[in-house]
Protein backbone atom coordinates (compact mmCIF):
# COMPACT_ATOMS: atom_id res chain seq x y z
CA UNK A 1 0.00 0.00 0.00
CA UNK A 2 1.53 3.69 -0.85
CA UNK A 3 0.08 6.78 0.27
CA UNK A 4 0.01 9.54 -2.09
CA UNK A 5 0.46 13.24 -1.13
CA UNK A 6 -3.23 13.84 -0.98
CA UNK A 7 -3.69 11.14 1.58
CA UNK A 8 -5.07 8.63 -1.89
CA UNK A 9 -4.14 4.89 -1.14
CA UNK A 10 -3.15 2.83 -3.65
CA UNK A 11 -2.71 -1.23 -3.95
CA UNK A 12 -0.18 -0.26 -6.19
CA UNK A 13 3.74 -1.42 -5.80
CA UNK A 14 5.52 0.44 -8.22
CA UNK A 15 6.15 4.01 -6.40
CA UNK A 16 7.03 5.86 -10.17
CA UNK A 17 2.65 5.60 -10.96
CA UNK A 18 2.16 7.06 -7.92
CA UNK A 19 4.21 10.32 -8.50
CA UNK A 20 3.09 10.42 -11.86
CA UNK A 21 -0.35 9.93 -10.43
CA UNK A 22 0.11 12.48 -7.87
CA UNK A 23 0.84 14.83 -10.64
CA UNK A 24 -2.18 14.21 -12.51
CA UNK A 25 -4.03 15.08 -9.52
CA UNK A 26 -2.12 18.45 -8.84
CA UNK A 27 -2.65 19.74 -12.26
CA UNK A 28 -6.96 19.01 -11.83
CA UNK A 29 -6.80 20.62 -8.34
CA UNK A 30 -4.62 23.49 -10.25
CA UNK A 31 -6.77 23.12 -13.55
CA UNK A 32 -3.55 22.25 -15.72
CA UNK A 33 -3.26 20.81 -18.83
CA UNK A 34 -0.97 17.90 -17.46
CA UNK A 35 -3.35 15.61 -15.95
CA UNK A 36 -3.99 13.59 -19.07
CA UNK A 37 -0.53 12.99 -19.90
CA UNK A 38 0.56 12.36 -16.27
CA UNK A 39 -2.27 9.87 -16.00
CA UNK A 40 -0.76 8.39 -18.99
CA UNK A 41 2.69 7.88 -17.40
CA UNK A 42 1.23 6.60 -14.05
CA UNK A 43 -0.83 3.39 -16.29
CA UNK A 44 2.38 3.29 -18.29
CA UNK A 45 4.15 2.07 -15.02
CA UNK A 46 1.01 0.30 -13.52
CA UNK A 47 -1.48 -0.67 -15.80
CA UNK A 48 -4.04 -1.29 -12.85
CA UNK A 49 -3.34 1.83 -11.14
CA UNK A 50 -7.53 1.81 -9.86
CA UNK A 51 -7.41 5.19 -8.93
CA UNK A 52 -5.49 6.25 -12.09
CA UNK A 53 -8.30 4.54 -14.34
CA UNK A 54 -10.76 5.75 -12.23
CA UNK A 55 -9.49 9.72 -12.98
CA UNK A 56 -9.19 9.12 -16.18
CA UNK A 57 -13.27 7.92 -16.30
CA UNK A 58 -13.98 11.28 -14.43
CA UNK A 59 -12.41 13.19 -17.04
CA UNK A 60 -14.96 11.88 -19.44
CA UNK A 61 -18.13 12.25 -17.32
CA UNK A 62 -16.94 15.79 -16.68
CA UNK A 63 -16.83 16.22 -20.51
CA UNK A 64 -20.51 15.38 -20.42
CA UNK A 65 -20.97 14.55 -24.04
CA UNK A 66 -22.10 11.38 -25.08
CA UNK A 67 -18.75 9.60 -26.52
CA UNK A 68 -17.00 10.48 -23.67
CA UNK A 69 -18.97 9.65 -21.03
CA UNK A 70 -18.61 5.69 -22.96
CA UNK A 71 -15.20 5.99 -22.66
CA UNK A 72 -15.99 6.87 -19.06
CA UNK A 73 -17.69 3.31 -19.03
CA UNK A 74 -14.86 1.50 -20.63
CA UNK A 75 -12.39 3.28 -18.32
CA UNK A 76 -14.70 1.91 -15.17
CA UNK A 77 -14.73 -1.85 -16.28
CA UNK A 78 -10.68 -1.67 -16.28
CA UNK A 79 -10.88 -0.10 -12.86
CA UNK A 80 -13.61 -2.79 -11.73
CA UNK A 81 -11.35 -5.59 -13.03
CA UNK A 82 -8.06 -3.71 -11.44
CA UNK A 83 -10.39 -3.96 -8.04
CA UNK A 84 -10.78 -7.85 -8.29
CA UNK A 85 -7.10 -8.50 -9.28
CA UNK A 86 -5.69 -6.64 -6.39
CA UNK A 87 -8.84 -5.98 -4.04
CA UNK A 88 -8.37 -1.83 -3.88
CA UNK A 89 -7.79 0.23 -0.78
CA UNK A 90 -10.43 2.34 0.67
CA UNK A 91 -10.09 4.98 -1.49
CA UNK A 92 -9.98 3.27 -4.50
CA UNK A 93 -13.19 1.72 -4.02
CA UNK A 94 -14.90 4.61 -2.94
CA UNK A 95 -13.69 6.47 -6.65
CA UNK A 96 -14.53 3.56 -8.80
CA UNK A 97 -18.66 3.72 -6.71
CA UNK A 98 -18.74 6.87 -7.55
CA UNK A 99 -17.78 6.55 -11.34
CA UNK A 100 -20.16 3.73 -11.82
CA UNK A 101 -22.86 6.24 -10.38
CA UNK A 102 -21.48 8.96 -12.03
CA UNK A 103 -21.23 7.23 -15.66
CA UNK A 104 -24.36 5.81 -15.10
CA UNK A 105 -25.79 9.41 -15.39
CA UNK A 106 -26.32 9.76 -11.31
CA UNK A 107 -24.03 12.65 -10.61
CA UNK A 108 -25.01 13.91 -7.33
CA UNK A 109 -25.57 10.22 -5.85
CA UNK A 110 -21.96 9.98 -6.93
CA UNK A 111 -20.86 13.13 -4.92
CA UNK A 112 -23.17 11.65 -1.86
CA UNK A 113 -21.10 8.39 -2.13
CA UNK A 114 -17.66 10.63 -2.21
CA UNK A 115 -19.02 11.82 0.85
CA UNK A 116 -19.62 9.02 2.64
CA UNK A 117 -16.10 7.83 2.23
CA UNK A 118 -14.62 11.43 3.39
CA UNK A 119 -16.36 10.74 6.45
CA UNK A 120 -13.56 8.47 7.36
CA UNK A 121 -10.62 9.91 5.32
CA UNK A 122 -11.47 13.49 5.29
CA UNK A 123 -7.70 14.30 3.88
CA UNK A 124 -8.64 12.58 0.61
CA UNK A 125 -8.54 15.63 -1.44
CA UNK A 126 -9.07 13.79 -4.75
CA UNK A 127 -12.45 12.68 -3.66
CA UNK A 128 -13.05 16.16 -2.35
CA UNK A 129 -12.64 17.69 -5.47
CA UNK A 130 -14.37 15.34 -7.92
CA UNK A 131 -17.21 15.63 -5.18
CA UNK A 132 -17.39 19.45 -5.97
CA UNK A 133 -17.18 19.14 -9.43
CA UNK A 134 -19.71 16.74 -9.31
CA UNK A 135 -22.04 19.22 -7.40
CA UNK A 136 -21.30 22.20 -9.58
CA UNK A 137 -22.68 19.98 -12.56
CA UNK A 138 -25.86 19.48 -10.40
CA UNK A 139 -26.36 22.97 -9.09
CA UNK A 140 -25.76 21.99 -5.61
CA UNK A 141 -24.00 25.29 -4.34
CA UNK A 142 -25.28 24.32 -0.41
CA UNK A 143 -23.94 20.41 -1.11
CA UNK A 144 -20.37 21.90 -2.01
CA UNK A 145 -20.47 24.31 0.89
CA UNK A 146 -21.51 21.42 3.67
CA UNK A 147 -18.72 18.95 2.47
CA UNK A 148 -15.67 21.59 2.44
CA UNK A 149 -17.31 22.52 5.80
CA UNK A 150 -17.45 19.06 7.11
CA UNK A 151 -13.94 18.21 6.76
CA UNK A 152 -12.34 21.64 7.01
CA UNK A 153 -11.43 21.19 11.04
CA UNK A 154 -10.06 17.91 9.88
CA UNK A 155 -7.09 19.68 8.03
CA UNK A 156 -4.21 22.43 8.99
CA UNK A 157 -2.26 24.84 6.45
CA UNK A 158 0.47 22.44 7.23
CA UNK A 159 -1.18 19.80 4.69
CA UNK A 160 -0.51 19.26 0.70
CA UNK A 161 -3.23 21.04 -1.10
CA UNK A 162 -4.74 22.93 1.66
CA UNK A 163 -5.02 25.80 -0.12
CA UNK A 164 -6.73 24.00 -2.71
CA UNK A 165 -9.27 23.03 -0.46
CA UNK A 166 -9.93 26.78 0.84
CA UNK A 167 -10.58 27.50 -2.51
CA UNK A 168 -13.58 25.05 -3.07
CA UNK A 169 -14.52 26.37 0.24
CA UNK A 170 -14.59 29.76 -1.01
CA UNK A 171 -16.62 29.05 -3.88
CA UNK A 172 -19.26 27.42 -2.55
CA UNK A 173 -19.23 30.22 0.62
CA UNK A 174 -20.07 32.58 -2.89
CA UNK A 175 -22.44 30.61 -4.83
CA UNK A 176 -24.43 30.54 -1.26
CA UNK A 177 -24.18 34.30 -0.94
CA UNK A 178 -21.80 34.54 1.68
CA UNK A 179 -19.93 36.78 -0.70
CA UNK A 180 -17.44 38.43 2.73
CA UNK A 181 -16.58 35.79 3.93
CA UNK A 182 -15.72 34.32 0.29
CA UNK A 183 -13.49 36.66 -1.11
CA UNK A 184 -11.03 36.43 2.34
CA UNK A 185 -11.00 32.76 1.96
CA UNK A 186 -10.10 32.50 -2.11
CA UNK A 187 -7.65 35.12 -0.95
CA UNK A 188 -6.24 32.94 1.40
CA UNK A 189 -6.46 29.65 -0.85
CA UNK A 190 -4.17 31.93 -3.41
CA UNK A 191 -1.86 32.85 -0.77
CA UNK A 192 -0.96 29.00 -0.06
CA UNK A 193 -1.03 28.15 -3.30
CA UNK A 194 -0.68 30.69 -6.34
CA UNK A 195 -1.74 28.16 -9.18
CA UNK A 196 -5.11 27.53 -7.26
CA UNK A 197 -7.03 29.21 -10.52
CA UNK A 198 -10.23 27.97 -8.57
CA UNK A 199 -9.49 30.42 -5.56
CA UNK A 200 -8.98 32.82 -7.55
CA UNK A 201 -12.21 32.36 -9.93
CA UNK A 202 -13.81 32.08 -6.31
CA UNK A 203 -12.94 35.95 -5.54
CA UNK A 204 -13.34 37.02 -9.11
CA UNK A 205 -17.56 35.81 -8.70
CA UNK A 206 -17.61 37.84 -5.42
CA UNK A 207 -16.87 40.69 -7.59
CA UNK A 208 -18.96 40.12 -10.14
CA UNK A 209 -22.07 39.67 -7.80
CA UNK A 210 -20.73 42.73 -6.02
CA UNK A 211 -20.62 44.72 -9.12
CA UNK A 212 -17.15 45.87 -8.17
CA UNK A 213 -16.16 45.65 -12.15
CA UNK A 214 -12.97 47.88 -11.62
CA UNK A 215 -11.68 45.39 -8.21
CA UNK A 216 -12.21 42.61 -10.38
CA UNK A 217 -10.63 43.99 -14.27
CA UNK A 218 -7.57 44.54 -11.35
CA UNK A 219 -7.58 41.06 -9.97
CA UNK A 220 -7.42 39.24 -13.12
CA UNK A 221 -5.32 41.32 -14.89
CA UNK A 222 -2.76 40.95 -12.31
CA UNK A 223 -2.60 37.73 -12.22
CA UNK A 224 -3.13 36.63 -15.55
CA UNK A 225 0.54 34.83 -15.21
CA UNK A 226 -1.24 32.54 -12.98
CA UNK A 227 -4.61 31.66 -14.83
CA UNK A 228 -2.95 32.09 -18.30
CA UNK A 229 -1.22 29.04 -17.67
CA UNK A 230 -4.33 26.47 -17.35
CA UNK A 231 -6.54 24.46 -19.78
CA UNK A 232 -9.49 25.30 -21.14
CA UNK A 233 -9.73 26.96 -17.78
CA UNK A 234 -8.16 29.80 -18.94
CA UNK A 235 -10.81 30.57 -21.15
CA UNK A 236 -13.40 30.56 -18.78
CA UNK A 237 -11.36 33.26 -16.45
CA UNK A 238 -11.04 35.54 -19.35
CA UNK A 239 -15.11 35.51 -19.76
CA UNK A 240 -15.12 36.69 -16.69
CA UNK A 241 -12.76 39.54 -17.41
CA UNK A 242 -14.79 40.39 -20.41
CA UNK A 243 -17.50 40.32 -18.61
CA UNK A 244 -16.47 43.05 -16.36
CA UNK A 245 -15.46 44.68 -19.21
CA UNK A 246 -19.03 44.63 -20.63
CA UNK A 247 -20.40 45.57 -16.98
CA UNK A 248 -18.73 48.87 -17.45
CA UNK A 249 -20.34 48.97 -21.17
CA UNK A 250 -16.96 48.84 -23.10
CA UNK A 251 -18.13 46.05 -25.79
CA UNK A 252 -15.72 46.63 -27.58
CA UNK A 253 -12.82 45.68 -25.24
CA UNK A 254 -15.41 42.38 -24.65
CA UNK A 255 -15.37 41.46 -28.54
CA UNK A 256 -11.62 41.96 -28.26
CA UNK A 257 -10.94 39.69 -25.60
CA UNK A 258 -13.57 37.15 -26.62
CA UNK A 259 -11.46 36.45 -30.18
CA UNK A 260 -8.13 36.73 -28.89
CA UNK A 261 -8.70 34.43 -25.39
CA UNK A 262 -12.54 33.13 -24.98
CA UNK A 263 -12.71 31.67 -28.29
CA UNK A 264 -8.90 31.37 -29.60
CA UNK A 265 -10.02 28.10 -30.96
CA UNK A 266 -13.23 26.20 -32.17
CA UNK A 267 -13.72 23.31 -29.44
CA UNK A 268 -17.04 21.64 -28.83
CA UNK A 269 -16.07 21.18 -25.05
CA UNK A 270 -19.55 22.61 -23.57
CA UNK A 271 -17.69 24.50 -20.83
CA UNK A 272 -15.63 26.57 -24.12
CA UNK A 273 -19.18 26.69 -25.90
CA UNK A 274 -20.95 28.04 -22.66
CA UNK A 275 -18.26 31.02 -22.15
CA UNK A 276 -18.56 31.99 -26.09
CA UNK A 277 -22.72 31.39 -26.19
CA UNK A 278 -23.77 33.52 -22.82
CA UNK A 279 -20.86 36.65 -24.16
CA UNK A 280 -22.03 36.71 -27.33
CA UNK A 281 -25.81 36.94 -26.51
CA UNK A 282 -24.99 39.23 -23.38
CA UNK A 283 -23.47 41.66 -26.55
CA UNK A 284 -26.58 40.94 -28.71
CA UNK A 285 -28.88 41.88 -25.54
CA UNK A 286 -27.00 44.92 -25.43
CA UNK A 287 -27.39 45.81 -29.02
CA UNK A 288 -24.03 45.27 -30.60
CA UNK A 289 -23.37 44.01 -33.22
CA UNK A 290 -21.24 40.25 -33.45
CA UNK A 291 -21.02 39.61 -36.92
CA UNK A 292 -20.29 36.08 -38.12
CA UNK A 293 -19.37 35.10 -34.48
CA UNK A 294 -22.71 33.23 -34.38
CA UNK A 295 -22.15 30.74 -37.25
CA UNK A 296 -19.42 28.67 -36.08
CA UNK A 297 -21.12 27.52 -32.43
CA UNK A 298 -24.47 27.25 -34.08
CA UNK A 299 -22.74 24.58 -36.35
CA UNK A 300 -21.26 23.28 -33.33
CA UNK A 301 -24.63 22.99 -31.99
CA UNK A 302 -26.06 21.54 -35.44
CA UNK A 303 -24.20 18.67 -35.17
CA UNK A 304 -24.91 18.37 -31.19
CA UNK A 305 -28.55 18.64 -31.01
CA UNK A 306 -29.11 14.79 -30.40
CA UNK A 307 -26.70 14.56 -27.61
CA UNK A 308 -28.50 15.70 -24.46
CA UNK A 309 -26.09 14.64 -21.93
CA UNK A 310 -25.94 17.66 -20.01
CA UNK A 311 -29.11 20.14 -20.31
CA UNK A 312 -27.17 23.01 -19.60
CA UNK A 313 -24.63 22.38 -22.52
CA UNK A 314 -27.95 21.81 -24.53
CA UNK A 315 -29.60 25.13 -23.70
CA UNK A 316 -26.12 26.83 -24.26
CA UNK A 317 -26.55 25.02 -27.81
CA UNK A 318 -30.45 26.42 -28.10
CA UNK A 319 -29.29 29.86 -27.76
CA UNK A 320 -27.04 29.72 -30.46
CA UNK A 321 -29.15 28.01 -33.02
CA UNK A 322 -31.60 30.67 -32.06
CA UNK A 323 -29.20 33.82 -32.53
CA UNK A 324 -28.10 32.24 -35.84
CA UNK A 325 -31.41 32.65 -36.73
CA UNK A 326 -31.73 27.96 -37.50
CA UNK A 327 -35.41 27.27 -36.01
CA UNK A 328 -35.33 24.02 -37.80
CA UNK A 329 -32.00 22.83 -35.63
CA UNK A 330 -33.52 24.91 -32.71
CA UNK A 331 -36.95 22.91 -32.86
CA UNK A 332 -35.37 19.53 -33.45
CA UNK A 333 -32.96 20.47 -30.03
CA UNK A 334 -36.26 21.40 -28.17
CA UNK A 335 -37.72 17.34 -29.09
CA UNK A 336 -34.88 16.07 -27.92
CA UNK A 337 -34.88 17.95 -24.55
CA UNK A 338 -38.52 16.87 -24.15
CA UNK A 339 -37.45 12.94 -25.23
CA UNK A 340 -35.26 13.50 -22.41
CA UNK A 341 -37.55 14.85 -20.18
CA UNK A 342 -39.98 11.44 -20.84
CA UNK A 343 -37.55 9.11 -20.40
CA UNK A 344 -36.87 9.36 -16.39
CA UNK A 345 -33.39 7.88 -16.54
CA UNK A 346 -30.78 9.81 -14.36
CA UNK A 347 -29.88 13.18 -12.92
CA UNK A 348 -30.23 15.21 -16.44
CA UNK A 349 -34.05 13.60 -16.70
CA UNK A 350 -35.09 14.99 -13.60
CA UNK A 351 -33.35 18.38 -14.73
CA UNK A 352 -35.09 18.24 -18.30
CA UNK A 353 -38.13 17.40 -16.66
CA UNK A 354 -38.07 20.00 -13.76
CA UNK A 355 -37.15 23.20 -15.54
CA UNK A 356 -34.72 22.11 -18.78
CA UNK A 357 -37.87 21.71 -21.38
CA UNK A 358 -39.94 24.30 -19.90
CA UNK A 359 -36.68 26.91 -20.46
CA UNK A 360 -35.95 25.46 -23.88
CA UNK A 361 -39.47 26.62 -24.77
CA UNK A 362 -39.48 29.77 -23.40
CA UNK A 363 -36.11 30.42 -25.41
CA UNK A 364 -37.18 28.60 -28.73
CA UNK A 365 -40.44 31.78 -28.12
CA UNK A 366 -37.92 34.07 -28.98
CA UNK A 367 -37.64 32.42 -32.48
CA UNK A 368 -41.30 31.46 -33.41
CA UNK A 369 -42.97 35.04 -31.50
CA UNK A 370 -45.05 32.74 -29.48
CA UNK A 371 -46.70 34.40 -26.99
CA UNK A 372 -48.16 31.82 -25.28
CA UNK A 373 -48.34 31.91 -21.51
CA UNK A 374 -45.40 30.72 -19.61
CA UNK A 375 -44.33 30.36 -15.99
CA UNK A 376 -41.15 32.44 -16.23
CA UNK A 377 -40.76 33.59 -12.58
CA UNK A 378 -41.36 30.01 -11.29
CA UNK A 379 -38.42 28.86 -13.85
CA UNK A 380 -36.02 31.28 -12.07
CA UNK A 381 -36.95 29.66 -9.03
CA UNK A 382 -35.85 26.45 -10.12
CA UNK A 383 -32.65 27.58 -12.34
CA UNK A 384 -29.79 26.30 -9.91
CA UNK A 385 -30.84 22.45 -11.26
CA UNK A 386 -29.10 22.92 -14.51
CA UNK A 387 -25.85 23.32 -13.07
CA UNK A 388 -23.00 25.91 -13.35
CA UNK A 389 -22.99 28.93 -11.29
CA UNK A 390 -25.23 32.00 -10.47
CA UNK A 391 -23.02 33.79 -13.00
CA UNK A 392 -23.09 31.55 -15.89
CA UNK A 393 -26.86 31.15 -15.06
CA UNK A 394 -27.39 34.58 -15.28
CA UNK A 395 -27.75 34.50 -18.84
CA UNK A 396 -30.80 32.67 -18.57
CA UNK A 397 -32.02 34.84 -15.85
CA UNK A 398 -31.54 37.46 -18.28
CA UNK A 399 -33.43 35.82 -21.19
CA UNK A 400 -36.27 35.18 -19.16
CA UNK A 401 -36.77 38.78 -18.05
CA UNK A 402 -36.61 39.75 -22.03
CA UNK A 403 -39.03 37.13 -22.60
CA UNK A 404 -41.09 38.15 -20.17
CA UNK A 405 -41.01 42.09 -21.11
CA UNK A 406 -41.90 40.54 -24.71
CA UNK A 407 -44.78 39.05 -23.75
CA UNK A 408 -45.90 41.65 -21.91
CA UNK A 409 -45.92 40.06 -18.48
CA UNK A 410 -44.68 43.21 -16.10
CA UNK A 411 -44.78 41.22 -13.29
CA UNK A 412 -43.33 38.12 -14.33
CA UNK A 413 -40.26 41.09 -15.14
CA UNK A 414 -40.57 42.19 -11.72
CA UNK A 415 -40.42 38.62 -9.60
CA UNK A 416 -37.23 37.64 -12.44
CA UNK A 417 -35.47 40.84 -11.46
CA UNK A 418 -36.32 40.66 -7.58
CA UNK A 419 -34.66 37.23 -7.70
CA UNK A 420 -31.54 38.65 -9.81
CA UNK A 421 -30.96 41.08 -6.94
CA UNK A 422 -30.71 38.37 -4.27
CA UNK A 423 -27.91 36.89 -6.14
CA UNK A 424 -25.99 40.04 -7.14
CA UNK A 425 -25.95 44.40 -7.14
CA UNK A 426 -27.85 46.04 -9.61
CA UNK A 427 -25.98 46.57 -12.96
CA UNK A 428 -26.72 48.01 -16.09
CA UNK A 429 -28.97 44.75 -17.32
CA UNK A 430 -31.53 45.38 -14.17
CA UNK A 431 -31.34 48.95 -14.50
CA UNK A 432 -32.18 48.98 -18.12
CA UNK A 433 -34.73 46.67 -17.50
CA UNK A 434 -36.53 48.50 -14.59
CA UNK A 435 -36.32 51.61 -16.78
CA UNK A 436 -37.82 49.85 -19.26
CA UNK A 437 -40.55 48.32 -17.37
CA UNK A 438 -41.66 51.89 -15.60
CA UNK A 439 -41.44 53.63 -19.54
CA UNK A 440 -44.38 51.09 -20.43
CA UNK A 441 -46.31 51.50 -16.92
CA UNK A 442 -46.37 55.23 -17.97
CA UNK A 443 -47.40 54.63 -21.17
CA UNK A 444 -50.11 52.17 -20.43
CA UNK A 445 -51.27 54.32 -17.90
CA UNK A 446 -51.44 57.73 -20.12
CA UNK A 447 -52.96 55.78 -22.80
Amino acid sequence: MIIDCYSGAHCSTEPKAVVAYEAAVSSVLSHRPAAGPALIQALSFDPDMTAALALKGFAGVLLAKSETIGAARQDLQLARQALEKRGGSESERALVVALELAAGGRILDAAAGLDQHLGDHPRDLLALKLAHGLRFMGGDAEGMLAATSRVLPEWSSSLPGYGFLLGCHAFGLEETGRLSEAERMGRAAVELEPTDAWGLHAVGHVYEMQGKLDCGIELLERTRAAWSQCNNFSFHMAWHLALFHLGKDEPGRALDIYDREIRPIQTDDFRDIANAVSMLWRLGQDGVAVGERWAELAAIARERRTDTSLVFASLHHLLSLVAAGDLSSAQSLVAEIAGKAARGDGDQSRVAKTVGLELAEAILSLATGSKAEMRLSELTRNLRLIGGSNAQRDVFMRTLAQIAAQIGASSQVESILAARRRQRSDDRFARTAAYRLSVSREFRRVA
